[in-house]
């Protein structure tokens, strides 16, 4: 019999094919998605996330790590098909306009996923136009917006201003991070949250919502 421990153990070495083949197995011997969801495969990045604050393991482990989760989280979505699985909420997030770099977007899209949030990636180089679009056809929860850049992290305030002129920005939360981002500078610009790294993302995003 597949243990839930068996499959956080695979997504914490980033085997992602064991994480699967693991995760169909436990789907067959009973376990209910959500059990295999909470027990093993978010269990799993948790213990990851601890890693990476004690500095055990670095941004590209984390990265295989997610990456064998999401395989998890896909191999059970074929037994969600009919059953009212919601998720938490609903985010948005985007490398803002003139930012290209997208790898801890990417790293707190794949752990937001696996926390069981509803997650739109509208990639990089976005223009407030496009948040904006996004904020009214989705209606998210939560915006996130990344910046790598002491160039770009200026777009937040101006975002932020541009949601308050189109009427939205109380219907929603704004968290922002990156690299030379700092909590100080987050919540001057406006942003009701700062992720330090994809771990506090999550953490801090369940904090919006609650």
């Amino acid at each position: 019999m597949v243990e839930f421990r068996d499959i956080s153990e695979a997504v914490i070495k980033g085997d992602a094919q064991r994480v699967k083949e693991l995760t169909e197995k436990k789907l067959i011997e009973g376990a209910s998605p959500i059990e295999i969801l909470n027990e093993a495969l978010i269990a799993g990045m948790t213990e990851v996330g601890k890693k990476f604050k004690t500095s055990e393991i670095f941004v590209p482990e984390v990265l295989v790590a997610a990456r064998a989760m999401t395989w998890g989280v896909e191999a059970l979505e074929p037994a969600w098909k009919g059953k009212d699985v919601k998720p938490l909420c609903t985010v948005v997030i985007g490398t803002v306009k003139g930012d290209i770099h997208d790898v801890g977007k990417n790293l707190v899209v794949m752990m937001m996923k696996g926390a069981g949030f509803k997650v739109i990636d509208l990639g990089i180089n976005i223009p407030v136009e496009k948040f904006i679009h996004a904020i009214k056809e989705y209606q998210p929860d939560i915006i996130g917006m990344s910046a790598l850049l002491t160039t770009t992290m200026i777009e937040f305030k101006k975002n932020i201003e541009a949601f308050k002129n189109a009427g939205l920005r109380d219907k929603i939360k704004v968290m922002v991070g990156g690299a030379p981002v700092n909590e100080k500078y987050a919540l001057d610009s406006g942003a009701d949250a700062y992720g330090g790294d994809a771990i506090d993302a999550v953490e801090k995003a369940k904090k919006l919502i609650s």
